[in-house]
């Protein structure tokens, strides 16, 4: 006589998909340009430190990253295009 509890694989799997795609569903937030005047989705996030390099001004509430949009990107990646490339090089 087998004395292994019972285990019911396909409820179990049933769980997890399905705390899987609330978890996923949690995460779907979209974030919005933390550029102070822009509302647009946010495409990237990058850290304070580093967008303080930049003429960009963000609303107060940033913290620790700030979220660009794609326009905004683009505008702090042409800003501080020189800065990186001497950082790449070791100055």
């Amino acid at each position: 006589m087998d004395m292994t509890p019972s285990y019911d694989v396909a409820s179990e799997t049933n769980i997890l998909c399905l705390h899987h795609s609330q978890h996923m569903a949690a995460n779907t937030q979209k974030e919005t340009c933390d550029v102070a005047g822009c509302s647009k989705e946010a495409e990237r996030s990058i850290s304070l430190k580093q967008v303080k390099d930049s003429s960009l001004s963000l609303k107060p509430e940033c913290t620790r990253s700030a979220h660009l949009c794609k326009d905004h990107y683009r505008e702090y990646k042409k800003e501080t295009k020189k800065d990186r490339k001497l950082n790449n090089l070791g100055y």
